[in-house]
């Protein structure tokens, strides 16, 4: 299957690439992203036929059905990393919390976050397209909080690998940051910013385009890539467990085959939902995708008015962090769907140049159709934790969020509704424990772990447990303006 270009061709770039070269060379003409020139249509019969499959079954079949240029025993390879998932089965469990509502639990890999469902298959896929085409790469990642400590992870000791990973300093929580700065892999560079994410964000797609960094790249016989979900590669894993939550509704008996769902992501940069997205047009019976965000609600505000609007507005650090972003990459593939590479590019264009861009009211409504938004403020957040726990169930703060859009953007009340849980509560225990203290007390992450689970029972993984003990390997912090400066140093030391 080709991939083709979401703001359309430069006359230099090619005009459709294989897979391989997309994951390898994530930014394509004009700033813009791959996408797929088509989708496999995986329908009743698809889902059928999966019903008694695992997870890796279910995932390998999908990545066929898109005809990607990797050899099986790549796949294989890269889809057996879920063994060391808490459950190799089933490695995102679907979990009932209420009769009808139901949580993807995606927390359930090494670094105890989301990200590990799609960067521990995609970090072996690509380090083995590049070991086999001979070359050395440079991967870039920013992180909000967790796709750094999973890039980092997956990658980690990967020969011809180096990893540069950018996060805002102060902007995650202590054990996101001890993740990533303990991390002792030879080939990783984990650098904090004075900034926030979307600084670290806008460096990353800058390096990505610019010739002058590739040109000092080359000097060290090295290319560029990237871990972010600019990358098609980590949005093609976080269409499979869509399905995933499909099918473990159908084994539960909790619905039928054909029936539809709603399916509510917490969103900032609007990959997970853009999985569900795919899917749902891919054949998955979806009644809306429900978009849920904090008090930075620029999705909210798009798909609500139309307006993509980032002028004035100042990133507000909330309860759920990595969610603070205002410019989400994610949006571009959807608009590039729905509307075409040249209203794309305007958009876009627009939105770099001006900071915003409107759609039309025909856009709008095209975009209503499928997607329903609305945001939540930390107070709804910990009253959210709250409950649930005293019901007997334990949430994380971006987890929290989606209780909003359940409770208001169901326009048939008799659909289930699958949320999706992208961080284990040990990322964010000292929200947590406000949450269930009802105080403001700023924890620490050590304290705030121990005091839940002595309290509520609650099991910290030994993973997380450690890193409170592991050597500090990475302290850098440095002003935005000095990173390609410092990743330069790192790639020549």
């Amino acid at each position: 299957m080709s991939f083709i270009e979401t703001r359309g061709n430069d006359g230099v770039k090619p005009n459709e690439v294989e897979f391989s070269y997309a994951i390898l060379n994530p930014m394509a003409s004009f700033g813009g992203l791959y996408v797929p020139k088509e989708l496999p249509n995986l329908g009743a019969d698809f889902i059928a036929d999966h019903i008694d499959k695992n997870y890796k079954e279910l995932a390998f079949d999908i990545l066929k059905a898109f005809k990607i240029d990797i050899d099986d025993s790549d796949i294989n390879t890269a889809l057996n990393l879920y063994d060391n998932f808490d459950d190799a089965q089933n490695p995102s469990p679907v979990v009932k919390i209420k009769d009808d509502l139901f949580v993807n639990e995606q927390y359930h890999g090494p670094t105890r976050a989301f990200k590990d469902m799609a960067l521990q298959p995609f970090g072996s896929i690509l380090s083995s397209v590049a070991k086999k085409m001979g070359e050395n790469y440079l991967i870039l990642a920013a992180t909000s909080g967790d796709t750094g400590p999973a890039a980092l992870n997956t990658f980690k000791n990967k020969d011809g690998i180096k990893v540069a990973c950018l996060y805002p300093d102060g902007g995650t929580s202590d054990v996101q940051k001890l993740q990533m700065v303990t991390e002792d892999g030879s080939n990783l560079k984990v650098i904090g910013i004075n900034g926030n994410f979307d600084d670290a964000q806008n460096a990353l797609k800058r390096l990505l385009d610019s010739d002058t960094f590739k040109a000092e790249l080359a000097k060290n016989n090295m290319k560029l890539s990237a871990a972010n979900s600019v990358n098609f590669g980590r949005i093609i894993f976080q269409i499979v467990y869509h399905f995933q939550s499909y099918l473990e509704l159908l084994r539960q008996n909790e619905i039928t085959l054909g029936d539809e769902i709603y399916i509510n992501v917490p969103s900032g940069n609007f990959g997970n939902v853009l999985g569900a997205y795919y899917a749902r047009l891919m054949g998955l019976p979806v009644k809306k995708l429900l978009v849920s965000s904090n008090e930075n609600n620029i999705l909210t505000q798009w798909l609500t008015t139309g307006m993509y609007d980032i002028r004035g507005k100042k990133l507000i650090l909330t309860k759920s962090p990595a969610m603070d972003i205002l410019k989400s990459s994610n949006i571009e593939r959807v608009i590039y769907d729905m509307f075409g590479a040249a209203r794309t590019k305007e958009l876009m264009e627009s939105l770099n140049t001006n900071g915003y861009f409107e759609h039309t009211s025909e856009e709008l409504a095209q975009l209503n159709d499928i997607f329903s938004a609305t945001c939540s403020d930390d107070s709804f957040g910990l009253k959210t934790i709250k409950t649930f726990l005293d019901n007997g169930y334990l949430m994380d703060p971006h987890t929290a969020t989606c209780i909003k859009a359940y409770d208001e953007l169901r326009d048939d009340k008799n659909i289930k509704t699958v949320i999706y849980s992208t961080a284990e509560w040990t990322k964010f225990s000292s929200t947590v424990l406000n949450a269930l203290n009802e105080d403001n007390i700023k924890h620490k992450d050590i304290d705030a772990l121990e005091s839940i689970s002595k309290n509520y029972g609650a099991t910290i993984p030994q993973s997380i447990n450690d890193i409170f003990n592991a050597k500090i390997n990475h302290d850098t912090v440095i002003n935005k303006e000095d990173i390609e400066e410092e990743i330069v140093k790192f790639i020549q030391a």
